[in-house]
């Protein structure tokens, strides 16, 4: 990755490789590399336009420093899940209530009936 690169790393490279390719190849290797440059400037042109015309409006609103990952921690990360509140529950009892009774009032399934130690285990001929 270049990522790690300083410019004077890149200037011994690009000397080395001048030296190798050689003074008669080197100005076609040049040409292909400016090529090469602006198509991948073009590529990354038209998939920035995609991802705007998907993304619609939303795609100016979007912070994208914050979705860097080398901000992300992960021992940050594990503490605030760790520290945040316990989820709310949404379901009311008396709803729950209500369900229970409503299954209660429904015949048991065969794989569904309790099974007692001694007993042959139920048998569902449809399932096999």
């Amino acid at each position: 990755m270049f990522f790690g690169l300083t410019i004077e790393k890149l200037l011994v490279i690009g000397v080395i490789a001048a030296l190798l390719i050689g003074p008669e190849r080197l100005p076609r290797y040049a040409e292909s590399l400016a090529h090469f440059t602006q198509r991948a400037r073009e590529f990354i042109r038209g998939a920035k336009e995609r991802v705007k015309d998907e993304m619609g409006e939303d795609f100016d609103d979007v912070d994208w420093r914050t979705l860097d990952p080398r901000k992300y921690d992960p021992r940050r990360i594990i503490r605030e899940a760790l520290l945040d509140d316990a989820p709310v529950p949404t379901v009311r009892a008396a709803a729950t209530g209500a369900a229970i009774a409503a299954t209660a009032s429904t015949p048991l399934s065969t794989a569904e009936q309790s099974f007692t130690p001694g007993s042959p285990p139920p048998f569902d001929s449809e399932a096999t």
